[in-house]
């Protein structure tokens, strides 16, 4: 399978500041890369260079097969973007964004107008096509941000993290056309701090963290490197936490660690039988328990591990 997106060695500094240390990506086509890091990590810096926005400082990239620095007009043919603020004229309405897009994309007057319907109709914008958008809600703002993007049927699409501050149905209703996009063979590069969202959408995860690329897989891959399912305990009374901790010490497969002040967790050895040893243990100790249950590892548990901070630090 060939790549849509390929990045070796990126690397951008403002002043003393290095905000790429030299990042490789490789995108197939037709696939979903999400990319999570905190704010400040370089996940922008990187669309901003694909999309040929910015310039490196040094290394390589190539998105639709054309080279970023060398056939810019080329690569911004091929491409959609979604940044992190709409890029939208509040003054006109819906329809009319979606039209001046098409024209600006050399789509005609015609074309312009169908697509924008198609769009409108498929974002669930269609009631509200002919108000200005200026009186959109926020969701309805962002959902016709990435319309736009769609105008011109691009190849490779960049969301900047899409869906931040959005409501649920907002939220879902934008994962479900980028679904759709992808369905139809749209390559798509998706940053975001929600961790959920790469679980949902994302074939492969990079994390990015201070400008470097710490990790890569697919979603199920990096939580494996956290090891199997964790058995979280929350205790009735944050005094017994060091007593909890060495109960829980010989039923997992590393050392159980604390998580606030009354829960401790740790990975299971055994599946059920080190659950049934875990619960004899805190019996034992007489160590009360308000809430006792077995999880999967998240990719946050996966970034926490990587990073040692969160995915919004």
């Amino acid at each position: 399978m060939d790549n849509a997106i390929e990045a070796e060695g990126l690397r951008k500094a403002y002043g003393g500041h290095q905000a790429l240390r030299g990042v490789d990506l490789a995108v197939p086509r037709g696939t979903v890369l999400g990319v999570l890091g905190p704010n400040g990590a370089g996940k922008t810096t990187t669309v901003r260079i694909l999309a040929t926005l910015l310039t490196a400082d040094a290394g390589t990239a190539r998105v639709a097969g054309h080279d970023v620095r060398r056939h810019p007009g080329l690569v911004r043919s091929r491409i959609g973007l979604t940044g992190q603020y709409a890029a939208l004229d509040d003054k006109l309405t819906g329809r009319e964004n979606l039209r001046l897009v098409g024209v600006l994309h050399h789509l005609g007057r015609a074309r312009a107008r169908a697509v924008a319907d198609e769009l409108l109709e498929s974002f669930e914008l269609a009631d509200a096509a002919d108000r200005p958008v200026k009186g959109y809600s926020g969701g309805m703002r962002r959902r016709l941000d990435l319309a736009a993007s769609l105008v011109a049927e691009p190849e490779v699409l960049f969301l900047d993290e899409p869906t931040t501050g959005l409501d649920p149905h907002s939220r879902n209703t934008l994962w479900k056309r980028i679904r759709a996009q992808v369905d139809a063979g749209v390559t798509v590069l998706l940053t975001t701090q929600y961790l959920e969202e790469a679980d949902q959408l994302a074939d492969r995860v990079v994390v990015v963290d201070a400008g470097r690329v710490v990790a890569e897989g697919t979603p199920d891959q990096l939580k494996r490197k956290v090891g199997g399912e964790r058995l979280s305990v929350t205790l009735v009374d944050p005094a017994d936490s060091a007593s909890a901790l060495s109960a829980l010490a010989g039923v997992g497969t590393d050392a159980p660690v604390r998580q606030g002040e009354r829960v401790v967790q740790v990975s299971l050895a055994a599946g059920i039988g080190s659950i049934a040893d875990a619960a004899t243990a805190l019996a034992g100790l007489d160590i009360a328990v308000e809430d006792f249950g077995v999880r999967r590892p998240s990719l946050d548990d996966v970034f926490l591990a990587l990073t040692g901070h969160g995915a919004t630090a």
